[in-house]
């Protein structure tokens, strides 16, 4: 089977230019693939490095070296080396991500920001606006709230505008950094279903999940950061 995600040796720094241009190491010969149908999980302590890898593969972090290779159907993208319109093209078509924070344009309904995410990824203004509902309502987002902006709502109402912004596409990619980390335990049991339904429909997914119970109900597989880590940040 070949994998929809690869890291191949790939190592990040971070330049402290309020330090005199310090480089600090964060990961190093990171090499692991993801495979359609499994849920690999980022394990290690904070600060590990585990959101630098995901925002490596998203292609909002450069790395210093390797290869991050994302299969988009019958061709490879090196996201380390791609260029900018590469990188917009295979977030269109192969990659979501569901961050820890939600950031959309002001005074854009709850609903219209979910819908506009399937629509960019492929669906008819009907199939978007269809399953926007369905997600919204399975996240347990009350309908009143459907058409009003976001930024009124709680951390947690938004994080679950964001997983139904990220999940509404069904891209063959899905990176998910820490989707459950401000939801109450009925609504992580629902991300938890909806995460099962991408694996089984044959999504690669990467996740960081610090909730120990959701991590063992979705993961395939965990590769420990730790094992990343440079000799002098160890």
């Amino acid at each position: 089977m070949n994998p929809v995600l690869a890291f191949d040796d790939v190592g990040k720094s971070f330049t402290l230019h309020l330090r005199g241009g310090v480089t600090l190491p964060v990961i190093a010969a990171a090499s692991f693939t993801v495979d359609p149908g499994e849920c690999v999980v980022l394990g290690g302590a904070s600060g590990a490095g585990k959101s630098s890898l995901l925002k490596m593969a998203y292609g909002n972090y450069r790395c210093a070296r390797g290869a991050i290779r994302v299969r988009d159907g019958d061709r490879v993208v090196d996201v380390a080396t791609a260029e900018p319109r590469e990188i917009l093209a295979l977030r269109r078509r192969v990659v979501a991500y569901v961050s820890q924070f939600l950031r959309v344009i002001p005074r854009v309904g709850a609903r219209a920001v979910v819908e506009a995410a399937g629509i960019e990824g492929g669906l008819t203004a009907e199939a978007a606006r269809t399953r926007a509902a369905d997600l919204l309502a399975r996240l347990a987002l009350p309908e009143r709230l459907w058409e009003l902006p976001p930024a009124t709502f709680s951390g947690g109402e938004q994080q679950r505008v964001n997983i139904a912004r990220g999940l509404i596409a069904e891209r063959p990619l899905l990176l998910l950094d820490e989707p459950t980390a401000s939801l109450d335990a009925g609504n992580r049991a629902a991300v938890v279903e909806l995460i099962r339904e991408r694996r089984a429909a044959g999504a690669a997914i990467l996740g960081i999940f610090h909730d120990a119970d959701v991590r063992e109900a979705v993961a395939t597989r965990i590769v420990d950061v730790a094992g990343f880590r440079p000799a002098a940040a160890a």
